[in-house]
């Protein structure tokens, strides 16, 4: 048994846990938040057959999609005091997932 771990833009979650559920797969949600922008997302829990993660992960690939944002520049976080050291935002790619494949040794539904 796999544990698949999905973080995924929040934008996308629904219709990546509604894809995954659509296929009989189990899917617990929690909402997260990290990375470089703070932004929102999703982590998806996924428990899956060793045979079924090739079809999970291309469900997650299939309903992810990566879009521009725009970070603000140094600036806004107290920086940037003169006007050599001021930036202007800049717009990066979000969204997607990222996947983690774990070995599962037991699972048990009470």
């Amino acid at each position: 048994m796999k544990l698949i771990i999905a973080i995924v833009n929040n934008d996308d979650s629904a219709v990546v846990a509604s894809a995954l559920t659509l296929e009989k797969f189990s899917v617990t949600k929690l909402s997260t938040s990290g990375g470089f922008l703070m932004v929102g997302n999703t982590t998806l829990l996924i428990g899956a057959e060793e045979n079924d993660v090739p079809r999970v992960k291309e469900i997650i690939n299939e309903n992810s999609r990566k879009r521009d944002h725009t970070a603000p520049s140094v600036s806004s976080f107290g920086r940037g005091t003169n006007k050599h050291e001021l930036s202007e935002d800049a717009t990066v790619q979000v969204g997607g997932a990222i996947v983690f494949v774990l070995s599962v040794d037991s699972m048990d539904k009470y």
